[in-house]
């Protein structure tokens, strides 16, 4: 079944190559389908195109499918081509003609827009929670490590004392700024494009505004070209958000990976969370995070990829859109493993006590001896050059104790601040209100 034939059906190879893995990603659409569908019906009786009884069937119909998707028993059935024409097949088989009627007032097009976008926003909901989820984590550790101190680094080579509390916070932080960017994936996706039917609006009197507080969306995508036009902007931006998180876990994955090479040490991890070698008995590897090193990267380039299918297309619909739907629909599924596989190993970090009493990370305390030269009296220029000379001469002598108090140091973490910006961030997102809108049309 095809929502757009009508006596002749395309060559069989045809429809294999356009449909492609349309079932497979349209079952991420299911339940969102139905939600679409049960607003688009109490809009089309609202303005009389359907009877209050044909609401009430086709209402009973479509939450009796949603409980299908949600059991997980619910199938797109072989050579029916789409999450849309399997349902309005369900109705029709269930509702006869009443069945048919579902479709008035828009097209697939519409339909796989707000199908999306809800979709999108779901997805962003988990993401978000997910990412406090390590937030808290990275925060506790950053507070429960705060003395033990580590090597700074600067192209690779020791630069300044550093510890374990900035390390576990300046992590914490930049899942901030990744929440604000989701923030305005978020925004860009709470906009309602049904209505918009194939680009070009309706002559049906449409309540679009109806719709949208329906849904919960916030606002709606007013022009009906622009509507059509959001598609793969909105996947992109969304796509953007993704990656800002993934890239903020690649870093911490090659972090890791370097404390627990040999020659640092810095960290370990319990036996079960490593790997072995097939013939090197002695060996720990971290191949979690060299897979979530691996599988954040390539979500760093996914805002590329929705990039280069989109970039050249002419307002309007067309087939390439399609595609995105496998680029991004998986992406939020492997970040998701992503954030849930760091919490799981982070939860269970060991740190080395008293690293920096090794004597080769002596030259990390230069700059700490300039400064009590230059707190003493002397020119900071001078103080340079002297404990310059110190070193090159073999002369440096050096203590241990450092003193950092200004904000965001070692000494002065302001993890409560940084708390009290993600909180702010996670604030703006109107999760409750949309939530409460699905569930009051879903019964």
């Amino acid at each position: 079944m095809k929502l757009w034939q009508k006596d002749k059906d395309s060559l069989k190879e045809v429809t294999e190559f356009t449909t492609g893995k349309d079932q497979e990603m349209d079952l991420y659409l299911a339940s969102f389908d139905v939600l679409g569908s049960l607003a688009h019906i109490q809009m089309l009786q609202s303005i009389n195109l359907i009877t209050k009884d044909e609401l009430a069937s086709l209402s009973l119909e479509l939450k009796n499918i949603y409980k299908e998707i949600e059991k997980g028993s619910f199938q797109i059935e072989s050579g029916v081509e789409d999450i849309h024409s399997q349902i309005e097949l369900l109705l029709t088989r269930k509702l006869g003609d009443v069945g048919k009627k579902i479709h008035s007032g828009r097209s697939r097009n519409d339909q796989v827009l707000v199908d999306i976008k809800v979709f999108m926003r779901y997805q962003i909901e988990e993401l978000v929670n997910e990412t406090k989820t390590l937030f808290d984590l990275l925060i506790k550790l950053s507070n429960e490590h705060k003395d033990k101190l580590l090597p700074g680094y600067t192209h690779l080579q020791l630069a300044m004392p550093s510890s374990f509390g900035l390390w576990f916070g300046a992590y914490a932080e930049s899942l901030v700024d990744d929440v604000i960017t989701l923030q305005a994936a978020y925004q860009v996706a709470n906009k309602n494009p049904l209505g918009s039917a194939a680009g070009y609006g309706s002559s049906f009197p449409l309540n679009r505004k109806m719709t949208t507080e329906l849904l919960g969306f916030a606002e709606l995508n007013y022009n009906v070209v622009y509507a059509q036009m959001g598609r793969g902007k909105t996947e992109r931006i969304v796509a953007s958000a993704i990656s800002n998180v993934a890239a903020t876990l690649s870093k911490l994955s090659m972090d890791t990976c370097l404390f627990l090479n040999q020659n640092f040490g810095f960290i370990s991890f319990p036996d079960d969370l490593t790997t072995g070698s097939s013939i090197m008995p002695h060996k720990k590897n971290p191949d979690v995070f060299e897979l979530i090193r691996a599988k954040c990267n390539t979500l760093i380039a996914l805002p590329n990829e929705i990039s280069l299918v989109t970039a050249n297309l002419p307002s309007g619909y067309h087939r390439d859109l399609q595609l995105l739907k496998e680029k991004l629909f998986p992406a939020f599924k492997v970040l998701s493993d992503c954030l849930q596989m760091a919490v799981l190993m982070l939860s269970n970090i060991k740190i080395k006590d008293n690293i920096l009493d090794d004597e080769k990370y002596k030259y990390l305390f230069s700059v700490e001896e300039v400064n009590k030269l230059v707190l003493s009296g002397m020119p900071f220029r001078d103080a340079y050059k002297k404990i310059g000379k110190d070193i090159e001469e073999g002369k440096f002598t050096y203590s241990t104790k450092i003193s950092h108090t200004h904000e965001g140091s070692i000494g002065n973490l302001n993890l409560k601040e940084i708390s009290l910006m993600m909180d702010r961030a996670i604030a703006v997102f109107p999760f409750n209100q949309v939530n409460t809108a699905l569930q009051k049309l879903i019964g």
